[in-house]
């Protein structure tokens, strides 16, 4: 009997993170998991080496999780209450080694697949060997870039094509450059600070790399280029 309830919970969960068609879906799993069919939900999505055992329904700090593993990932369906995402993120990051990503807030059962989906470009967004949990609302340009995997592999050429042509330290060194000098806000000083070189430097990296591109760091659009660009070749250069 219990093997029975087992499957019948992982049935329903699985109906409702992949979004089947069904007019009283909402309804069933409602009654089957002891969920409102109508609340705020967010699905958080952690990449695993293993899958953990089946789990029922756990109340942590006011929040109610159903969980159901994947091959390489544990997928939580939060009910909310009156909690945020700040207090989800916060559970999750003391009990869960990361990564994770983590959707925008959902009314209720039938909205669940999407945010399901939004949960897994947010996770998308971790680098290798990363245990941040993020929120993809923090990371939506990334999650976009990610999620267009074709052209966020053409961005990486026509704008850092050069690059790939140099030797990897080189290449590396202009990478973080840039990097820390647009995590600085732009402040080459900070930038050198936390390079732990000159700001001279910092300018000179940064010279090499505009003139590498053909692009410049002071026009907006060509910044936007560098900055997007960046972030696909973190991402597709630890993949």
């Amino acid at each position: 009997m219990q093997r029975r309830s087992d499957e019948r919970v992982r049935a329903l969960l699985d109906a409702l993170l992949e979004g089947r068609a069904s007019p009283d879906l909402a309804e069933r799993a409602s009654a089957g998991l002891g969920l409102p069919e109508h609340g705020r939900y967010a699905v958080a999505v952690l990449r695993v080496e293993r899958p953990g055992p089946v789990r029922g329904a756990v109340d942590v700090e006011g929040m109610r999780f159903w969980w159901r593993a994947r091959e390489d990932q544990e997928i939580a369906v939060v009910a909310l209450g009156d909690r945020g995402l700040e207090e989800l993120t916060a559970v999750l990051v003391g009990r869960c080694p990361g990564p994770g990503g983590i959707s925008p807030v959902v009314e209720g059962l039938a909205g669940l697949d999407g945010a399901r989906r939004l949960a897994e470009a947010a996770l998308l967004t971790c680098a290798a060997g990363s245990r941040r949990i993020v929120r993809v609302e923090d990371r939506l340009t990334t999650a976009l870039l990610v999620s267009q995997p074709e052209l966020s592999a053409r961005l990486v050429t026509d704008v850092f094509g050069p690059l790939l042509t140099l030797e990897p330290a080189e290449r590396e060194l202009l990478v973080e450059t840039l990097d820390a000098w647009l995590e600085c806000g732009g402040s080459a000083g900070r930038a050198a600070g936390r390079l732990f070189c000159h700001r001279n430097t910092v300018f000179n990296r940064l010279r090499r790399l505009e003139s590498l591109t053909s692009r410049s760091l002071s026009r907006p659009r060509e910044l936007i280029e560098m900055t997007l660009a960046l972030d696909a070749f973190r991402l597709t250069a630890v993949r």
